[in-house]
């Protein structure tokens, strides 16, 4: 069985039972033969479906929003706008899907040449319980108006949300069984990949995660795109506005209760202007506000889950006793739920988990330099490569740091590092590798396909 657990109260939500072998191949051949049909639709036929999704979004956007919070306890008023997320880039895959992938004319010495884009087949997406809906989103928009089909194994702790997805694209008027979610563990995820209608595979998740699944994926050789961890650098520079770039690391740090993957994660300041620099961060810090994330007025609901909260908790210890400086929270609260205290930790070096691992909750990490080149060198100093950011009034040189100095799929100067339907997102080293998102993403899992007629 598979339960799900409100973070906020330790309350059972729903129990789901865990699907079998057999249901589960069933889904999958019914989800290639949906796929059959739908490849040989044209994006006239499939735009308006997809609009249409986005209208399902809107409309039952505090249906949606209520259950992300009570599934994985982040505060309401950031649900809501998730959900806005997810409609704007049904819309936007809608709009542009035909012109990302149009056939392009090459000129070689035959009669006819050019190259033409075609979808796989069945996808499969192996997705967290994070941003239970975007995540999914983001693969799904682009994924179908390509013509492909979508089976989801989501995050034991969202079936609903999960679930839900199913149905959005149900009530869109999709084919029945183009989208499909399974309710199941981990430990079935090799079967589905193994199964000859499943084409290809994408997760978002955990470093662990992303290596099996690229293993057993490439023991049977299906394309994979991994969107992973990351421990994301901001670098404020000492011609930086203080308080824009303190008020801007702190919401990076908290949102989403500081579990995203491209939330900031260190605060690399040099040492001209750190002093002034903690005090605005800590400041900031202390004026958000954690509770009942149904509470509109709160900034920060629980993690979640009890489990999580106690790990990171245990990250946040084991950096203090390696020499880490405590400056503000760092204890778990006696009220129930799992909800951990907004934590600021200075003197971070490498060898503690605050430098080099992912916190994925809301711990920052603050670590002094002497200048923008030991900066630079820091913030690179790290095996992951997903977002990173630098702060300073002179905008070139913020463009040419972030453009060619900072090791990392998105780079993001004098704002914090977000995902946008128009541009490519994804990392480098254990962070990943493949796009999503904007053109690159809707490319990641067609045939490309050169044709050549004398």
């Amino acid at each position: 069985m598979i339960k799900s657990i409100n973070p906020a109260t330790g309350e059972e939500i729903k129990t789901y039972q865990e699907m079998t072998l057999n249901q589960i191949e069933s889904i999958v051949s019914d989800t290639n033969y949906a796929f059959l049909n739908w490849k040989e639709k044209d994006f006239s036929f499939r735009k308006p479906l997809m609009k249409k999704a986005a209208e399902v979004l809107k409309k039952n956007k505090k249906k949606y929003a209520e259950l992300m919070t009570i599934e994985m306890g982040k505060p309401v008023k950031q649900s809501y706008a998730e959900v806005e997320k997810c409609a704007w880039v049904c819309d936007y895959y809608a709009d542009n899907a035909e012109a990302f992938l149009a056939d392009v004319i090459v000129d070689t010495d035959a009669s006819n040449s050019f190259v033409t884009f075609q979808p796989l087949g069945v996808v499969l997406a192996v997705m967290p319980w994070n941003f239970p809906f975007w995540q999914v989103f983001r693969f799904a928009a682009p994924n179908l108006m390509a013509g492909n089909a979508g089976i989801l194994k989501h995050s034991s702790n969202v079936s609903g949300c999960a679930l839900a997805i199913e149905e959005i694209f149900r009530e869109a008027g999709f084919p029945d069984n183009l989208f499909r979610t399974v309710i199941v563990s981990s430990k079935s995820v090799a079967e589905i990949i193994e199964n000859k209608n499943t084409m290809a595979v994408t997760i978002t998740g955990s470093v662990p995660a992303g290596k099996s699944v690229a293993e057993k994926a490439g023991s049977v050789l299906k394309k994979t795109v991994l969107e992973l961890g990351g421990s994301d650098p901001y670098l404020i520079l000492e011609d930086a506005d203080l308080e824009q770039a303190a008020a801007t690391c702190v919401i990076s740090r908290l949102i989403n209760g500081g579990q995203s993957c491209i939330a900031a994660k260190r605060f690399i300041v040099v040492e001209s202007i750190y002093e002034k620099f903690e005090k605005l961060f800590i400041e900031n810090m202390k004026a958000k506000k954690m509770g009942d994330p149904f509470d509109e007025t709160n900034d920060i609901g629980p993690q979640a889950s009890v489990n999580l909260r106690d790990e990171l908790h245990q990250q946040v210890e084991e950096s203090i006793r390696k020499g880490a400086k405590l400056l503000l929270g760092g204890k778990i609260p006696e009220d129930k739920g799992a909800y951990y205290l907004p934590t600021v930790l200075s003197n971070v070096k490498t060898g503690m988990s605050a430098y080099d691992d992912e916190l994925f909750g809301p711990v920052a990490a603050l670590i002094k330099v002497k200048d923008e080149e030991e900066g630079i060198k820091i913030a690179n100093d790290t095996n992951f490569g997903l977002g990173a950011a630098v702060f300073t009034k002179d905008k070139e040189r913020g463009e040419e740091i972030a453009s060619k100095k900072l090791k990392a799929g998105c780079c993001f100067v004098n704002e914090f590092v977000k995902s946008d339907p128009r541009l490519p997102f994804g990392g480098i080293k254990e962070s990943g590798y493949g796009r999503e998102l904007s053109e690159f993403g809707i490319k990641e899992f067609v045939n490309i396909k050169t044709v050549y007629v004398k």
